[in-house]
């Protein structure tokens, strides 16, 4: 493994190096993962403005990205013009003894440059070799370009998501990329261990490295539950089904009288008798056609009606306590503002504070999850400012001020 960074805490991946050469957010937001929980994740971006996503979406007072505070935490970022034969030779010293190499460009371009996996093993057989791209490395697709809403779209979510006879829609989120970046940091987790057992046993890979293949489209391909085999099985294709489920019946979302929507789960067998009876429909509590799931699908209307007549006479505050005292599953609709505003948010220490220079108010970041109880996670500094570790780096790789300098003003670094 490689050498050990200096954090306050126990985490379970210090001495893993990882080096990020991706941009955006698939590939940085794997990184992000691993840094959390103690990796020692150098960020490669270009000489001059860095990766793109410092400057998207809401801006701070000296023109960086909110976001990028957050997706950059606990990186030391290193600027290299990869354009450039010698910022690519400096990358792939970089390589020589990393555990790990995240990269998000399309496919063929690491090759082109001389850094592709066959060409990397040469010097580090070690390496988990982790690529992010929208198609895979593989399959007649493969050099396509693919953003996160091109494969979400490709891989079916888009399809069942809105109302029948609706434009699609999207969540305001990137999801295919967050998704991916989760897909890609399991299968580094994954493929250390692997590697690590295979050491310990004295394994024909001799504790070897191996490619980490992550599609975008097949993340969220990973997220259709059971839509394959109904599918396959019974020849039925999943429609969108509005704010409700198919198939499991009653979950939905039902407006209440101050405007305000709740969402009440009542799909379990005992936990539907509790719902109706909570709402006065004893009738439909006790009746026989709705005493498992399917008879429920098959009314469907009927129920969802009975549960919206009821949610419409009440204040959402009412509802949510009726729902709670009946034990059913039942949840406001939060805004971000309503999740600041939160005990349980707060007590679950979903919020982290950091401060960054030059802003006069500390800025809370999300807390990265799972919580674990003896080697946890945290944030030990906001993301930086573009080539804040990069002397330090060089200076690693043997280059001395004078080097670097020169380097610099040949906009290599």
């Amino acid at each position: 493994m490689a050498e050990s960074s200096a954090y306050s805490l126990t985490k379970p991946l210090q001495g893993i190096k990882v080096i990020e050469v991706g941009q955006l957010l698939a590939g940085p937001f794997a990184g992000t993962l691993l840094a959390y929980f103690g990796a020692e994740v150098i960020k490669v971006e270009p000489p001059g403005d860095g990766d793109p996503i410092r400057g998207w979406r809401l801006l701070d007072e000296q023109g960086t990205s909110y976001w990028w505070r957050s997706l950059g935490r606990n990186k030391k970022s290193l600027t290299l013009n990869l354009r450039n034969q010698q910022g690519r030779e400096l990358l792939g010293q970089l390589l020589n003894d990393a555990d790990v190499l995240i990269e998000n460009f399309k496919p063929g371009t690491m090759e082109k440059w001389g850094l592709g996996p066959e060409e990397v093993k040469q010097t580090n057989p070690n390496l988990i070799y982790t690529r992010i791209s929208g198609y895979g490395q593989s399959g007649p697709y493969s050099r396509k370009p693919g953003y996160a809403s091109v494969t979400e779209a490709y891989s079916g979510f888009r399809y069942i998501n809105g109302f029948q006879g609706d434009v699609p829609a999207r969540p305001n989120l990137s999801l295919g990329d967050s998704v991916a970046g989760l897909h890609a940091a399991i299968g580094i987790l994954l493929a250390l261990l692997a590697r690590n057992a295979d050491r310990a046993t004295g394994g024909q890979q001799q504790g070897q490295g191996q490619v980490v293949d992550v599609a975008l489209y097949e993340s969220m391909f990973n997220l259709m539950e059971g839509i394959v085999p109904e599918y396959s099985g019974a020849g039925e294709v999943r429609e969108p089904a509005g704010s409700t489920i198919t198939g499991i019946v009653p979950t939905n979302t039902y407006l209440c009288r101050d405007g305000k929507h709740v969402v009440i789960g009542g799909n379990g067998d005992s936990i539907y008798v509790r719902l109706m009876t909570a709402i006065g429909r004893d009738d439909m509590a006790n009746d026989p056609r709705f005493a498992g799931n399917p008879g429920r699908v098959t009314h469907q209307k009927l129920i969802d009606g009975a549960i919206a007549a009821w949610t419409d006479t009440l204040a959402s505050t009412q509802v949510i306590k009726t729902m709670e005292d009946a034990d059913v599953p039942v949840g406001a609709i939060f805004s971000i503002a309503d999740a600041f505003e939160d005990p349980h948010y707060q007590a679950r220490g979903m919020f982290e504070q950091v401060d960054v220079p030059n802003l006069p108010e500390p800025l809370a970041i999300p807390a990265i999850l799972p919580k674990l109880t003896g080697t946890p996670g945290s944030t030990e500094w906001p993301g930086g400012e573009v080539g804040s570790h990069t002397d330090e780096l060089l200076q690693k790789l043997g280059l001395d001020k004078d080097a670097i300098a020169n380097f610099r003003a040949r906009g290599i670094v």
